[in-house]
């Protein structure tokens, strides 16, 4: 039965092509080839889980299998009749050749066999309580290995590439091994299941890693089926034995070259960097143009006249580099596969796009690094150094550089250093931690060491002492560390740095010393020295004050100081509006009523000088 559709097949395949001569003849010869690439394992994969299958649910899934080929139909202008009357229209190598095709023409064959296929697994499930629907699933799968068929003619043309014919071949012996298992076909369901298995395994090994995982998990889905077939077949024939007897017949003659076409393929369209033994695959343009424009930055600073252009130019890279974090960002957004592998933590190890992210993150603070260490090294050129024999300023005489100054400029640097400890991957690598953790002993030497000059220049001597013990104890530990970071190898520098604090610890424990010995004799001899406090205030401490013998000595502050008490608090009567007080009338003597009562002190004045008044008026 399926010998004959298949004849049937090629015999329409031979009519369209005789018609397919006849319509070349209006093509122009100076088109444009089109090559098309169509992940078809990727593509039903991801289809399936996304419409039923993930569950189980095969009628969910054939039903969008339909909408999708009645769509892509749509598109294509590719109708089969119209409403009233029903038109068969497959598609040919016709419809590939024209210089407007598309490669969605090669995912409605694709889309028919997934249609008949999983109807033939719906009614495998069916057929558990209904034994007659058997022979419906075995013409379902009939007619799906018809479509795959097709789908394998089309994708043998040049318009293909070669990962797309090896994809094709190998669903086409899937949907034909998935058949005969069903037919109880033993010998050839092994073998064409181990054929799709032979090219899914190369696909695997010709692909980047992180495209890999489909194919591997599709050669660990066929193996089951294999041993099962082997046991039926028996144990005078074995499953690798039929397929070298194939392979004498030259059905997989071509594999080993089709592989090698895939592989230089994808090694033309994905560039492949290595960083620490393990390679990774560059897919977007911005990350590979920027890891070509950086393999020639170390020159290109040495030939930098002075430090103010080589941190310019690493400021530039930097800008690039955010752009190159941001493309590979984007790329993880935009498949839903990586960005739920993202959000779960990679637990099973970084794959290769966000192994990718990994390198760019530590290349960006790589490059931060070295553009802080630039800084450092400008700073040192106008630093007045005391343990520092030879100076060497800038020319023009610069702003000085204080020893505080480079030991904020190493914090930075640390935590620099503390970011590339905490990068999202390599928490757990043993050899990159231990050798962040060499280069944060380094760098917290050197702070220490300009902590304990500041701490000199404010003769601070034991501080300084014990900040030069601490410097030397990191220096040590890191130059004599077995895993120096590769990136940044500091070691001659730590010895020299060893080497200076030797003698400079001494010198501060003398400063020390010394500053005790002049204490005393200033005690001892009694010199002059000033004191803001007044004298009462110091009578237990001699000191010798020249200002007591002047105008103004400072025995005793006349003026005491203000200092703050508790003020008298404020009450008001609220309840001497409703009181009633006692009449006092009874208690007042009562006015003289009548002229005299109103003389008062004029009357009495008047009468005393003998004007005014009565009297006078009378005489």
């Amino acid at each position: 039965m399926v010998e004959s559709k298949a004849e049937k097949a090629e015999v329409g395949r031979e009519t369209v092509d005789s018609g397919k001569d006849d319509m070349e003849v209006g093509v122009p010869a100076e088109a444009p080839v089109k090559v098309f690439t169509v992940e078809i394992l990727r593509l039903i994969k991801d289809m399936q889980l996304q419409h039923g299958l993930r569950h189980g649910d095969f009628q969910r899934y054939r039903g969008y299998c339909s909408r999708r080929i009645k769509r892509l139909r749509k598109t294509l202008n590719l109708p089969q009749g119209d409403r009233r009357h029903y038109k068969k229209r497959n598609v040919t190598l016709v419809n590939l050749e024209k210089p407007d095709s598309d490669e969605r023409f090669l995912h409605i064959p694709l889309m028919l066999a997934e249609r008949t296929w999983s109807y033939a697994m719906q009614l495998r499930q069916e057929s558990n309580t209904e034994p007659r629907k058997r022979f419906h699933l075995i013409q379902k799968l009939c007619k799906s290995c018809v479509y795959a068929l097709q789908l394998q003619d089309m994708c043998a043309s040049d318009r293909c590439d070669a990962r797309t014919k090896l994809e094709a071949e190998a669903y086409s012996a899937w949907i034909h091994g998935s058949l005969h298992f069903e037919l109880a076909l033993w010998k050839s369901a092994a073998e064409n299941l181990q054929k799709a298995q032979v090219i899914y395994e190369n696909l695997a090994q010709a692909m980047p890693e992180e495209e890999q995982t489909v194919y591997r998990a599709k050669v660990e889905e066929l193996k089951p089926s294999l041993r099962y077939c082997a046991y039926n077949v028996g144990e005078n024939a074995t499953v690798k034995d039929l397929l070298e007897m194939r392979g004498q017949a030259g059905l997989l003659g071509n594999l080993s070259h089709l592989v090698a076409q895939t592989k230089a393929e994808s090694m033309e369209a994905f560039q492949m960097t290595e960083w620490r033994g393990r390679s990774v695959t560059v897919r977007p343009e911005k990350v590979r143009l920027f890891l070509l424009s950086i393999q020639e930055l170390n020159k290109s600073i040495e030939k930098a006249k002075d430090f103010p252009a080589k941190i310019e130019m690493l400021e530039n890279v930097l800008l690039d580099c955010k752009d190159a974090i941001a493309a590979i960002k984007d790329e993880i957004k935009q498949d839903p596969k990586l960005r739920q592998n993202t959000a779960e933590g990679g637990s099973g190890g970084l794959i290769g796009i966000q192994y990718l992210l990994a390198y760019m993150s530590y290349t960006r603070l790589k490059l931060t690094l070295e553009r802080n260490l630039l800084l450092v090294a400008q700073a040192k050129l106008t630093l007045d150094d005391p343990n520092v024999a030879e100076k060497s300023q800038l020319s023009g005489g610069g702003k000085k550089t204080k020893p505080q100054d480079l030991s904020r400029l190493y914090e930075i640097i640390l935590q620099n250093v503390t970011e590339m400890q905490q990068l999202s991957g390599m928490e757990t690598e043993a050899s990159y931690q231990a050798e962040m953790e060499t280069l944060s002993l380094s760098f917290r030497a050197f702070r220490c060491y300009y902590i304990a000059i500041t701490l000199v220049a404010m003769k601070r001597w034991r501080e300084a002492v014990a900040m030069y013990e601490r410097s030397k104890k990191y220096a040590n530990e890191a130059a004599n560390t077995k895993t120096p970071c590769k990136d940044f190898d500091l070691r001659a520098e730590l010895k020299q740095l060893v080497a200076t604090i030797e003698g400079c610890k001494f010198s501060a424990h003398a400063y020390s010393v010394l500053e005790d010995d002049t204490a005393d004799d200033t005690v001892l001899f009694g010199k002059s020295q000033k004191s803001s406090k007044p004298l009462y205030e110091r009578l237990s401490h001699y000191k010798e004050d020249a200002t007591l013998n002047s105008r103004n000595p400072n025995v005793f502050k006349l003026i005491p100081e203000m200092e703050p008490i508790p003020a008298k608090p404020l009450f008001f009567d609220l309840a001497l509006n409703f009181v009633d007080f006692p009449s006092l009338d009874d208690k007042i003597e009562q006015k003289a009523t009548g002229k005299g009562a109103t003389a008062g002190m004029s009357g009495f004045v008047k009468g005393l000088f003998g004007w005014g008044g009565g009297g006078g008026a009378s005489k």
